[in-house]
Order: structure tokens, then C-alpha cells, then sequence
């Protein structure tokens, strides 16, 4: 059976007032009993001291003395009677006896003990309080005095104090089942607005956010739940990102392996069914190795770039001459510089030596090296290597076509340079290379960054941490 939180709560809380209530309320109406009786009781013995009182220092004029307290304890409705050591009464004050006292109460008063009587319904046809009082002279035992009081008084402000009890038990339950639904109220209103909350960014919402607060555990799971529905915000952003990322990667390999391949395929055909002429088939040949090797190169950036993604290269860090090694990307790529007519210039202190991977950084320096080799014509491309403080700094500076300003954040994009030379670029080859350059330098501990000026060039500037750190 399904039972509402509401319910649930305002259940929980009127039981457990009620259930106080009520004990508080027979533990005062037991305390205002005791209290009631313990009060007439002392009234009673307190008068019954005080007429043996007088009774011990006016021994010849004990009739006026018995007389005027029975005048006084008759307006109170106290009646009381005087016996002496055999139980004989002596002196009476309303009813003849008062009560029968039994041979145990006749016992203790005679060895001077007081016999207390806090309610008795049997003895007389109405309920009374009574107190039997030793009569002691000359430390012997001569009689007594037995005081009793109807209790109907008693019985009638017990009955008041009940009364008032429980018309305030009733008001002050009915203040507490009114603060418990306003409670309960406002806290399930609280929770079905985090379930509502839950249902939209189930239903693909993440902007939704609800108030919160420290005030209570409710308050700060609102809040955690904010956080939670940002971090998802964020994820399902980074996701779609991935996901566009991957169809541009899956467009973008399909792009590069088309044209190729389709070059291949044609070169073979010709060959083999003779439809390209003796004088041309080296020509072609030609093209078929350039487009394999083409294909061999996308792959490998590919299987690079996933590699360093996902931290699976192992760096092997030594302390490299760096004027020896700029000099070898001199001589690997002075013929490509060469067919677009650039020169390849170093400058570098004689003494510079960088803390890095041998492999990797000659694939960081080429990679960089063959960019500006691409996109300058008729120009030159610097490499310049020196020692600041504990860093070593290499810069790669070119003066060819330059990259706006908006689109150098970019660069480091993948295949971003695939998209942009089926655009407005008639250079660039496949877009990884500086995104591989990027991950390189960054497992290096380095920095990396490019300053650029549309149609004047363009400076890409690397941070190495000096030595073994």
C-alpha cells in the first residue's frame, strides 16, 4: 500500500506529540495527586501537633482548648476525636468514632509512631484523609488524636487540575497537528520539487537547478543535486562534442582516404588493362608511391595521436646538444624547403642542450618545421635555440601567409587543418601534426605558443624545463 510522504510525516509527528503528551500529562496529574493529599495531610498533622501542644502546657483547661480548635477545624471540615492509652474516646468532634482503627494503627501509635491515611473509602460511608497522633506525657504514652478530612475537597481540585489538563492537552494538540502539517507541507513540497527537478534531467534537461541552502540535510542535498546536474551538464556537453568530433573524424579519414585511393585504384586499372601508355607508366607508378606513402603517413599520425591520447608512449629523456639536433631537421627538410624556394636558417647558443625524449622531440621539431615549410613560399624559416633561467627555449619563426588571430586557439585542433584546406586553404595535408606537436610537448612538462600576423608570418615558440625534473 502506497502511502504518501506527507501523510507519513505528519503521522510520525502527531504520534510522538501525543504519545509525550499523554505521559507528561499522567505524570502531572499523579504529581498534583501526591501533592493535593501530601498538602492536607500536613494540614492535618500540623493541627493535630498543635492542639497536643496546647493540650501538654494547659492540662487543667483542656476542655476550652478542645472547644475552640473544634470550632476552628469545624469551618475547615476537619473533624477529630481524643481517646486515651485504651482506645476510649475522650473527646469528639463530629461523628462517634470518626473511623475504627485497626489493631496494626493501634499497635504503631502506641510505640509513637504516626499513621498516615491518605485515602480510605471502606471505613465510613465516604472516602476520607486521616492521621492518627500519639499522645506522649512524661515519655509515656497516654493516648491519642485522630484528625480526618473528607476528601471530596481534594478529589474536587484534582478533578479541576484534570480538567484544565486536558482542555490543554486538546489545544496544544491541535497547535501541534497545525505546526506539524505546515511542517510536513513545506518539507514534501521541498522534496517533490527535487523529484520534478529529477524527472526533467531525466528527460534530457540540464539546466534545470533548484534553491538550496544549509539550513538542513534537504538544503544541501539541493545543492549537491545542483553540482550534480552541472557536472552532467558538462559531460553530456563533452560528449557531444566527442561524438561531433568523432563524425568529423570519421568524414575526415573518408576524405583523405578517398582521393588516394581512388588515385591507386585508377593507376592500377590503367596498368593492368594497358590504357596508359609505356612513356607515362613510370609517371604513374610514381603517383601510386606517393599516394601509398600519403596513406601510410595518415595512418601512422593517427596511431601517434591515439597513443599520446591515451598515455600509452613512454618517455625516454636525456640531455640532447640541441645545435646538433636543429642542425639534423636542417638537413632532413632542406630539400622540401628548397622545392618551394625557403631557406632553412639556425641560430642557436653552441653550448644550449635540452632535457627531452630524442624521438619525440624530432618529431615535435619536424612537425612544426614542415608546417611553415607549407604555408611559406619564397621565405625564409628560422630556428633559433637558448638557454633562459632553467628553461631551454627553441622558436621556429617563418614569414609566410600567417594565421588570423580568432583561429590559432584552433591549430591545435584535430584534423582542424584537413577542414580548413577544403575551404580556403590549398595547403595542408591531414591536421594532426600540431595536435600530436601539442600532446608532446605538454608530457615534456613544457609550453608551447604561437604568435602570429596574417600575411607576415608566423612564430611558434616551445619551453623545455631544464635538467632532470
Amino acid at each position: 500500500m502506497r502511502v504518501k510522504y506527507l501523510y507519513q510525516q505528519l503521522a510520525s509527528h502527531v504520534s510522538v506529540i501525543i504519545i509525550a503528551f499523554l505521559i507528561l500529562s499522567l505524570l502531572f496529574a499523579h504529581f498534583m495527586k501526591n501533592f493535593v493529599y501530601e498538602n492536607k495531610i500536613d494540614e492535618l498533622t500540623s493541627y493535630g501537633e498543635n492542639i497536643l501542644k496546647d493540650l501538654e502546657r494547659n492540662r487543667g483547661n483542656s476542655q476550652q482548648i478542645l472547644s475552640e480548635y473544634g470550632r476552628v477545624l469545624a469551618g475547615r471540615d476537619i473533624q477529630y476525636s481524643l481517646f486515651d492509652q485504651s482506645s476510649t474516646i475522650i473527646y469528639s468532634i463530629g461523628r462517634t468514632p470518626i473511623v475504627e482503627l485497626k489493631d496494626e494503627e493501634w499497635n504503631k501509635i502506641k510505640q509513637g509512631y504516626t499513621v498516615v491515611v491518605k485515602q480510605d473509602f471502606k471505613r465510613l460511608e465516604e472516602g476520607v484523609t486521616f492521621v492518627l497522633l500519639p499522645y506522649i506525657h512524661n515519655n509515656q504514652f497516654v493516648g491519642g488524636i485522630l484528625l480526618a478530612s473528607p476528601i471530596k475537597g481534594s478529589r474536587q481540585v484534582i478533578s479541576q487540575i484534570t480538567e484544565y489538563l486536558l482542555y490543554t492537552v486538546m489545544i496544544a494538540a491541535v497547535v501541534a497537528f497545525m505546526l506539524s502539517w505546515i511542517l510536513s507541507a513545506f518539507h514534501v513540497k521541498r522534496i517533490k520539487r527535487l523529484r520534478e527537478a529529477t524527472s526533467l534531467v531525466a528527460g534530457g534537461d540540464y539546466s534545470v537547478r533548484i534553491p538550496s541552502s544549509d539550513f538542513d540535510e534537504i538544503g544541501e542535498l539541493s545543492r549537491d543535486f545542483n553540482k550534480m546536474v552541472e557536472k552532467l551538464n558538462i559531460s553530456m556537453e563533452e560528449i557531444e562534442s566527442l561524438e561531433n568530433r568523432r563524425r568529423q573524424f570519421m568524414a575526415d579519414v573518408s576524405h583523405e582516404l578517398r582521393t588516394p585511393l581512388t588515385t591507386i585504384s585508377g593507376v592500377i586499372e590503367g596498368i593492368r588493362n594497358d590504357m596508359i601508355p609505356e612513356s607515362e607508366k613510370e609517371k604513374g607508378m610514381l603517383l601510386a608511391s606517393n599516394e601509398t606513402k600519403r596513406l601510410i603517413r595518415l595512418v601512422n599520425e593517427n596511431l601517434d595521436y591515439e597513443k599520446i591520447r591515451s598515455n600509452q608512449i613512454k618517455l625516454y629523456k636525456q640531455d640532447i646538444q640541441l645545435k646538433e639536433m636543429l642542425e639534423i631537421i636542417k638537413d632532413q627538410l632542406d630539400v622540401l624547403a628548397e622545392e618551394k624556394h625557403n631557406e632553412i636558417i639556425v641560430e642557436v647558443d653552441e653550448d644550449a642542450v635540452i632535457y627531452a625524449d630524442y624521438d619525440r622531440l624530432t618529431q615535435i621539431l619536424i612537425n612544426i618545421t614542415k608546417n611553415s615549410i607549407q604555408f611559406t613560399d619564397n621565405g625564409f624559416i628560422i630556428l633559433r635555440g637558448s638557454i633562459e633561467a632553467d628553461d631551454t627555449i627553441i622558436e621556429i619563426e617563418d614569414n609566410g601567409i600567417g594565421i588570423d588571430p580568432e583561429e590559432i586557439e584552433k591549430i591545435w585542433g584535430r584534423f582542424y587543418k584537413a577542414m580548413l584546406s577544403r575551404t580556403t586553404n590549398p595547403y595542408g595535408e591531414f591536421g594532426l601534426g600540431l595536435s600530436i606537436v601539442k600532446q608532446l610537448v605538454n608530457m615534456h612538462n613544457g609550453q608551447i605558443e604561437v604568435s602570429s600576423e596574417k600575411g607576415k608570418g608566423t612564430k611558434f615558440i616551445l619551453k623545455f624545463p631544464f635538467g632532470q625534473k
